[in-house]
């Protein structure tokens, strides 16, 4: 989603139409590059043989898994294998029992990189794991020992743990700046075609906690031969299979969707609006989870995402008087409110009320009615958080920065898509929906994530723009701060609102796990795709490979 600008289009008449044949009256965004690709997959089916081999191998992993290893070293390596290769999901029950004998075992590790991979995968899990276990690796002074700047991997290793630190716990503070330095360091004294360099570079860029795990996993399926002396071929092969088996299904997912995306035919009827459903699937359907079981969610999730966005246009396109027509049809969930609307709002109030009736039917088919409440009232908050960003915007003087935060960590859309999911999830009960409503604080966390990251991709190219608003121009009125203080205390606000977010996921969690996943799935969507720019909006920015590897191009057997 976006941040508001000043409207383009200030007609005093509300039911002025939309005229296709006008150019809106700035820059429009780009059209979507992958046209009716994704149709193609509508006739993909299950083979059958393929499916009789992948089972076959699951077994054969399984077996290495639950066989006695006295070596806990090569054990978590082989769930750290397991995990990034995008197969753990398998293996769920297995790999918690043997975490779970580790962690009451309490071994005392002595070499930096098994001691920081198993503080890394126990905090995964949940656990209760201290930190104080890196005190052995400090000096006399209290600083990390100077002959840790050789051991690459260990420093690898730690650097990658750090990313699960909570708040108080400064030993992993200093230990991501020690291991960031050194690693920057020890870039230029490996060779550059070396295995290990291209690993650091890797996890510098992008640390496996922010990861976004179908990338995370298309990326160690291309290396993993390479960083493993001795790689496990049979655990490889299934990692593949299992891939590509995925990839399928979620391409036909995609194929279903593109065809109702087509059917809304957004770039004749909206054309001011941005044609990015197949970012959306990237960004926030896949990204609820990407095991079969969660077809639904994603499909859910993808539609109501891909509606709010252009909701989000229509709310900078519209004049007053029709936005707030717009807004109470969406608040009444009317249909004969439509009348009142002008054509291209018509089209997008016609849209979502379409959505939330085949929601509705599934509900009500399962025997889940009750979500559809919390579903349509979620809605209903982010357009009225619109309208609100809307008139505030346009008073074209620079809001507070508590006026703007207000508004906008609701329009940023996390309670939204965080309630949206859980519609389409199993493991959500009453009592998970009611938790959501009491606002704990992973949906504060994850909501600054995603606003602040949001604002600072597109705070460069937005000043482009009259009267635009984003948190770093009002950061900078409120303190008299530079654009690059601003920037840098805000992203010191997205490290401790992740710090948070590690905190929720450790037990006992106040909802189960895969519901808390969600929030971290949305927050490293924010690390992958608005790091360097809004690579939501820039359709031939960093998603778009990243589409291509994990949606269109199959992994090389």
């Amino acid at each position: 989603m976006s941040s508001v600008e000043v409207p383009l289009s200030q007609s005093s008449n509300p039911n002025d139409t939309f005229d296709v044949h006008q150019p809106k009256p700035s820059a429009t965004f780009s059209p979507s590059i992958w046209g009716d690709h994704f149709l193609s997959y509508a006739s993909l089916e299950v083979d059958a043989e393929l499916e009789q081999h992948v089972q076959e191998l699951k077994e054969e992993v399984r077996r290495m898994l639950m066989t006695s290893l006295e070596n806990v070293s090569q054990k978590l390596n082989l769930i750290d294998d397991i995990q990034r290769l995008g197969v753990s999901y398998h293996f769920g029950n297995e790999i918690e029992e043997i975490l779970q004998k580790i962690h009451e075992s309490s071994y005392d590790l002595d070499d930096l990189c098994t001691a920081a991979l198993c503080f890394r995968l126990l905090r995964q899990e949940g656990y209760n794991v201290s930190c104080d276990l890196f005190n052995k690796f400090k000096d006399g002074n209290g600083n990390f020992k100077g002959s840790l700047v050789d051991d690459v991997v260990g420093l690898l290793s730690l650097y990658e743990a750090t990313h699960l630190r909570i708040h108080g716990e400064e030993i992993l503070d200093e230990a991501l700046t020690f291991t960031t330095t050194n690693l920057e360091s020890a870039t230029f004294r490996l060779s550059p075609p070396s295995p290990l360099a291209k690993a650091v570079t890797h996890a510098l860029n992008q640390p496996l906690r922010k990861g976004l795990p179908r990338v995370e996993a298309r990326y160690y399926l291309s290396v993993y031969q390479e960083l493993r002396e001795s790689p496990n071929e049979t655990l490889l092969k299934f990692a593949k299979l299992d891939f590509n088996r995925l990839q399928r299904v979620h391409q036909k997912e995609l194929s279903e969707i593109t065809r109702w995306w087509k059917d809304l035919d957004v770039p004749n009827k909206l054309p001011f609006a941005r044609d990015r459903l197949v970012e959306v699937y990237f960004c926030w359907g896949l990204t609820v989870d990407f095991q079969p079981k969660y077809s639904f969610a994603r499909r859910i999730s993808s539609k109501v995402t891909a509606i709010i966005s252009l909701i989000d246009d229509v709310y900078e396109y519209g004049t007053n008087e029709q936005l707030e027509l717009f807004t109470e049809a969406i608040e009444s969930w009317d249909v004969s409110a439509i009348d009142q609307l002008p054509e291209y709002m018509k089209v997008c109030f016609r849209a979502l009320l379409d959505v939330y009736t085949e929601i509705h039917e599934k509900l009500a088919h399962d025997g889940k009615l009750y979500r559809i409440h919390h579903a349509r009232e979620a809605m209903k908050k982010v357009a009225r958080g619109y309208f609100d960003e809307a008139k505030l915007f346009r008073q074209k003087h620079m809001p507070s920065l508590d006026e703007y935060m207000s508004v906008s960590l609701v329009t940023g859309g996390c309670l939204l898509l965080i309630t949206t999911s859980f519609v389409g999830m199993e493991e959500a009960t009453v009592d998970s929906f009611d938790w959501l409503l009491t606002s704990p604080p992973v949906v504060k966390a994850t909501s600054t994530i995603l606003r602040l990251m949001d604002d600072m991709a597109e705070h460069k190219f937005e000043q482009e723009k009259e009267h635009f608003i984003g948190v770093v121009n009002c950061y900078m009125k409120k303190y008299g701060a530079t654009e690059e203080e601003a920037i840098t205390e805000l992203q010191g606000q997205v490290n401790n609102a992740w710090k948070d977010l590690n905190e929720a996921c450790r037990h006992p969690t106040a909802v189960p796990m895969p519901l808390l996943i969600l929030f971290l799935n949305f927050a490293r969507v924010m690390d992958v795709v608005y790091k360097h720019e809004d690579g939501y909006t820039n359709a031939n920015g960093v998603v778009k490979d990243l589409i291509i590897s994990t949606l269109v191009e199959p992994v090389a057997l």
